[in-house]
């Protein structure tokens, strides 16, 4: 289905319990078929249909919805520019009401964890819980500044923009972090629904490397840090070691102590990756902080 969001923008958004739910055409109806929504919110760079394996291991308990960001997977890059993470929040709040959440369960990786914790904020009845994966936030004296996105974004545009081939670009990825951490059916997803087709045969990345890096760019801006005891749900979030320059590790401790109602959870062998490199243990961690919120009612 396709939401409006802000900047004139139609987001896609994919049922991911399974094709007996597709919905992908333009403003249809939502299925319900009994189970509650969970909504999978994706990092930067990425899209929602990477998330499947993790939506596996979920839908026999949830039906798990997942959006593409503005200029990421399906959706298209605003005519504006604009790129700000306010924007991106503005996303995840219009895929909400569309989607008619109310108590629902959200989990964001990186930039799309900020973005719900967020719209809990701006839409404060949209979650009863939120798991997040290394959210991109934290003050500027913790070492928040603009000197990782920078190095991001530097790295982001030199992302090689296209291959001969989906299977060539499944190969070259699998030998190359870090996309070589994710497991094969994560990577696979990645490639299949990550790329447009091009008129000769070959493959393009839907998300731009000046898209992505304009997007890391505008995460050394963000300012989410300071609203973070305003989230009024409870929120689990889990992280890698800080080892290796993986400074959103860094931050995760962070973010946790600065939410009203959290739980901090280090998964030692993960990197920034860890959704998408283990998403059978990600989504245990997930289902167990539902079952800690459905004991507490």
């Amino acid at each position: 289905m396709l939401v409006s969001s802000t900047d004139g923008v139609r987001l896609a958004v994919h049922d991911l319990t399974g094709p007996e739910w597709a919905t992908d055409g333009p403003d249809e109806a939502v299925a319900d078929d009994g189970r509650p929504p969970l909504l999978l919110s994706h990092a930067t760079g990425l899209h929602g249909r990477v998330y499947q394996p993790l939506a596996d291991v979920l839908r026999p308990h949830f039906h798990c919805w997942a959006l593409d960001y503005r200029g990421h997977g399906n959706s298209p890059q605003p005519t504006s520019g604009r790129a700000e993470w306010a924007a991106f929040t503005e996303d995840a709040v219009a895929v909400s009401i569309a989607l008619g959440l109310e108590g629902a369960i959200g989990f964001g990786h990186s930039m799309g964890g900020t973005a719900l914790l967020m719209a809990q904020i701006a839409r404060p009845t949209t979650f009863a819980g939120i798991v997040v994966y290394e959210p991109i936030s934290a003050s500027r004296d913790a070492g928040g500044d603009t000197v990782a996105s920078t190095m991001l974004a530097s790295g982001a545009r030199r992302r090689r923009p296209g291959f001969p081939s989906r299977d060539e670009a499944f190969a070259n990825y699998a030998g190359k972090p870090p996309l070589a951490t994710f497991s094969p059916a994560s990577l696979r997803a990645y490639v299949d629904h990550g790329f447009d087709d091009e008129p000769d045969g070959s493959v393009r990345l839907k998300c731009t490397p000046a898209w992505e890096a304009t997007v890391f760019e505008a995460g050394g801006r963000e300012q989410s840090f300071r609203q973070l005891a305003h989230v009024d749900c409870p929120v689990l979030v889990l992280s890698g070691p800080a080892t290796g320059g993986n400074m959103a590790a860094s931050y995760a401790p962070l973010v946790a102590e600065a939410l009203p109602h959290s739980r901090f959870r280090q998964m030692d062998h993960l990197t920034h990756m860890g959704p998408l490199q283990d998403p059978e243990l990600v989504g245990r961690a997930i289902l167990d902080f539902v079952a800690g919120i459905d004991a507490a009612r």
